[in-house]
C-alpha cells in the first residue's frame, strides 16, 4: 500500500475507473478505490473527508452511500448513463451529479450503424465462413439489404439523432418513438415501441436506462418487429427483456440482433453466444482512444469544478441548476 498524500483532497472511486480518468484524478486528489466496499471500517473514518465521488456509467451510488458523505460536493460520472446514481438523493444532499454527454455521440452512433450492417449483411459470420474454409463448398446464405431499409430509433436524443443522420446517408427511411413527439425532427413518430417495431426493418434502442425503461423492448415489441426484423441495442441491457429476446432469436420471431449491452455485464448468457443470428460486442460503443480521452477530460473538469464550487461543465438534466453545495 502506497503512502497517502494528506495534502491532496480525498475522492472516492465507486467503480474501477478508466486509466485516463484515474490518472487525471491522481494529479490533484487522493483517490480511494472502492474503500466503501473493500474496507467498511476504514471507510467510516474516511467518509467525512471525501469531497468528490468518481464513477462510471455502470457504477452504483445509492442513497445509503450518499448519506455517509457529508462533505461530498459532486458525483462525476465517466459516461453518459447514470441510472446507478440515486439522483434525487444526491439533490437532497446538495450534491450535483455530472456525466459526459456529447463527446461520445459519434462513436456510439458509428457502432450502432456498424451493428446494423453487421447483422443485416452477416459480416462477422462471413469472416468466420472464410476462415473455416467453407467457401469452396459453396456460397453463404443471402443477407438483408441495408440501403433503403426502414430504421426505427427508440429514443431520439443526441445519439439517436446522430444515428438518424448516418442512416439517411444509406437512404433509409427513419421513424422513432420517444417520451414525447419531436415535430422538428422531420421523422415519423410512433407513440409506442411496439407500433414502431411493426413498421421498421431495423429497430435501434438508444434510450436511457433505469426503472422507467426497464424491459421496454419486450416479447410484444419483438413479435411486432417480426421474422425479417433486426434488433440493435446500444442503450442499456436493462432496456431489453433478455429472456424474451433469446426466445425470439431461437424460434425465429425476429431475424437477428446486434447487441453491445447486456443485462448482467460482463456475463453474457451462453444461449446468445451459440446463436448464428446474433452479433455481440463487449459494451464498446464509445471505446476509442479519442473518445475515452475526451470523456476523461470532461469528467475530470466536472470533478474540479464541483469541488471548487464553480459552474459545472455537464450536469445531468436533473441537476442543471445546481452547483456544489448551492442548494
Amino acid at each position: 500500500m502506497g503512502v497517502i498524500d494528506v495534502s491532496k483532497p480525498d475522492v472516492l472511486a465507486v467503480a474501477k475507473l478508466h486509466p485516463f480518468y484515474q490518472k487525471a484524478l491522481e494529479l490533484l486528489y487522493t483517490v480511494h478505490d472502492r474503500t466503501h466496499v473493500t474496507d467498511p471500517a476504514a471507510f467510516a473514518a474516511l467518509a467525512p473527508r471525501i469531497v468528490g465521488v468518481a464513477g462510471t456509467g455502470e457504477a452504483s451510488v445509492p442513497r445509503s452511500l450518499l448519506a455517509q458523505l457529508p462533505n461530498a460536493k459532486v458525483v462525476a460520472v465517466f459516461g453518459v448513463g447514470y441510472d446507478g446514481v440515486d439522483v434525487p438523493a444526491a439533490i437532497e444532499h446538495g450534491i450535483p451529479v455530472t456525466h459526459t454527454p456529447d463527446v461520445l455521440t459519434d462513436d456510439v452512433a458509428d457502432l450502432a450503424m456498424g451493428l446494423v450492417l453487421s447483422v443485416g449483411r452477416a459480416i462477422p459470420q462471413a469472416d468466420q465462413f472464410v476462415r473455416a474454409g467453407q467457401w469452396p463448398s459453396g456460397p453463404m446464405a443471402l443477407g438483408r439489404k441495408v440501403s433503403g431499409a426502414r430504421l426505427g430509433i427508440v429514443g431520439l436524443g443526441r445519439i439517436g439523432k446522430a444515428i438518424a443522420q448516418r442512416a439517411r446517408a444509406f437512404g433509409m427511411s427513419i421513424a422513432y418513438t420517444a417520451r414525447s413527439e419531436k415535430p422538428d425532427s422531420g421523422f415519423q413518430f410512433y407513440p409506442s415501441a411496439a407500433e414502431l417495431a411493426a413498421n421498421v426493418d431495423f429497430l435501434v434502442a438508444i434510450t436511457p436506462g433505469g426503472a422507467g425503461t426497464k424491459h421496454l423492448i419486450n416479447a410484444e415489441v419483438l413479435k411486432a418487429l417480426g421474422p425479417r426484423g433486426f434488433l440493435i441495442n446500444v442503450a442499456r441491457g436493462s432496456v431489453v427483456d433478455e429472456e424474451a429476446l433469446i426466445m425470439a432469436l431461437q424460434n425465429g420471431t425476429i431475424a437477428g440482433a446486434g447487441l453491445d449491452v447486456f443485462a448482467n455485464e460482463p456475463h453474457v448468457p451462453e444461449a446468445l453466444w451459440s446463436l448464428r443470428n446474433v452479433v455481440l460486442t463487449p459494451h464498446m460503443a464509445s471505446a476509442t482512444t479519442e473518445t475515452r480521452q475526451a470523456m476523461a477530460n470532461l469528467a475530470f473538469a466536472n470533478m474540479q469544478a464541483g469541488i471548487a464550487g464553480q459552474a459545472l461543465r455537464s450536469p445531468v438534466p436533473e441537476c442543471a441548476n445546481m452547483t456544489a453545495r448551492s442548494c
